[in-house]
């Protein structure tokens, strides 16, 4: 009788269940911290000498996310009151406890630079060298965040508007209001202006401009009701299968989820190595043509949900763009032709018994470039079972957000400014993927312990 040996599953919350000696040394073993620490710490030799433990300063700010300490004071109370906790985060015992200045300095400097997202980067390369990433599908999406103050209360006045000149406007008139206007558009921010624009536009510079102070932002809930917040949006790329935050965007509430879906693409394009990737997946709030274009220009396939804006079904083809026979039965998805991009359609099984098979009337064989419509035509088709397949992997991203809310206190930002909240975000997200990759590593050991 043949023995299968199943391989051994350990999850996030064993690994939290973990003694703290051993649950922060996993965490923190992923975490280039001495690239954090050369970030912040003293650049030049004069001046009053520093007494502080920078390197485990540093550890003590990321464990208060591991051991889900809700504030700085919390996190120096239990510096102060437990020796073994201070002593786990590599305090001496004649080390002085950081005060909540000294943790304010530290988000001060952790928010002049990108050193954060550098140390994502630094855990998602590890974890794709030890084989942890191999994903051939990502998911994109966005979750609100709330902000702990209140939105600022603004009287708009209405300034007097002059009574319009009745009339057309004469030919000079209307060239100088063209080009006003052409003006004004060029000079909107990059954000601002339609999602077309980001296509030609700089990864640095799509990065550098994205709105991040707090603003109200509406979405729409499960009963197709409008709901507010004053705050901001988190954006991730994540693996499907994986369910690493591969790529990740701070903004304020107010900016639109297909806006920052192009920066995401770009992220997962310029700044990671992932030969495998060949899906992205998103839900309706995504499908815009630019998005398409993008994802077109990595060699990769978008499998978006549709989203109609009243448009009527075209004429010879069903709600999935499948073109159909003379009495409306569907064509059946078969195959992509990758080296024309073409989708093949074959007669659907209804024709079998039809009439008119023999008529000449329709059809045996339909074939569809993708280029024609990379909105409606995607490899595999459109409600293709392969298509289905794919988008629901799009659930990972927003298991992602469940965990980042619930266990990594992302709705638990208490700072006032985007910049510093975006520190309190790139902080979870550093800790999440420190985690993710430590469970995996623990997960390859003990397969590896039960195949020996």
């Amino acid at each position: 009788m043949t023995i299968i040996r199943q391989e051994s599953f350990f999850s996030i919350q064993e690994l939290y269940d973990m003694a703290p000696t051993q649950k922060y040394a996993a965490i923190m073993a992923g975490i280039d911290l001495d690239m954090i620490y050369h970030a912040v710490m003293k650049q030049s030799r004069f001046g009053a000498p520093e007494s502080l433990n920078h390197p485990a300063t540093i550890t003590a700010y990321l464990v208060r996310f591991v051991e889900r300490i809700p504030t700085v004071k919390d996190l120096v109370r239990r510096l102060k009151n437990d020796i073994a906790f201070r002593m786990d985060c590599g305090f001496r015992v004649d080390d002085p406890v950081p005060s909540e200045a000294t943790f304010s300095r530290l988000t001060t400097k952790l928010s002049d630079t990108n050193i954060l997202e550098q140390a994502q980067e630094s855990v998602i390369r590890q974890a794709t060298d030890e084989g942890f990433i191999s994903d051939d599908t990502v998911a994109i999406d966005a979750t609100h965040v709330e902000a702990r103050d209140q939105a600022p209360t603004e009287k708009v006045t209405k300034p007097k508007r002059t009574p319009k000149k009745r009339g057309r406007k004469s030919k000079e008139e209307r060239d100088q209001w063209l080009k006003a206007e052409a003006e004004k558009a060029a000079n909107l921010p990059l954000y601002e202006k339609p999602i077309a624009a980001q296509l030609d536009a700089t990864l640095a510079d799509l990065r550098q401009d994205v709105p991040q102070d707090p603003r109200w932002g509406i979405k729409k809930n499960s009963e197709g009701k409008n709901v507010f917040w004053y705050g901001y949006k988190v954006h991730l790329a994540v693996g499907a299968t994986s369910q690493y935050i591969l790529q990740s965007l701070f903004s304020g509430g107010q900016l639109n989820d297909g806006k920052a879906a192009i920066p995401l693409l770009k992220g997962l394009h310029e700044r990671l190595s992932l030969p495998d990737l060949r899906y992205q997946t998103m839900d309706a709030g995504y499908d815009y043509t630019p998005i398409y274009t993008q994802v077109h220009q990595m060699g990769q396939q978008s499998v978006i949900a549709y989203n109609r804006r009243n448009e009527p079904e075209p004429d010879g083809f069903n709600k999935h763009f499948a073109p159909t026979c003379v009495r409306e039965h569907a064509y059946r998805y078969d195959s992509f032709d990758t080296k024309y991009e073409t989708l093949k359609y074959t007669q659907p099984k209804e024709c079998k018994d039809c009439p008119l098979l023999n008529e000449g009337v329709c059809q045996k064989v339909w074939k569809i470039k993708i280029t024609k419509d990379l909105r409606r035509y995607s490899a595999p088709a459109r409600g293709s079972k392969a298509w289905k397949t794919i988008f629901k992997r799009r659930t990972a991203v927003e298991r992602v957000n469940a965990y980042l809310k619930e266990y990594f206190q992302l709705n638990n930002v208490r700072y006032r400014t985007g910049q510093r909240a975006k520190v309190h975000f790139d902080t979870v997200a550093l800790v999440y993927n420190a985690s993710k990759l430590a469970v995996d590593r623990i997960n390859a050991q003990l397969n590896a312990q039960n195949v020996a």
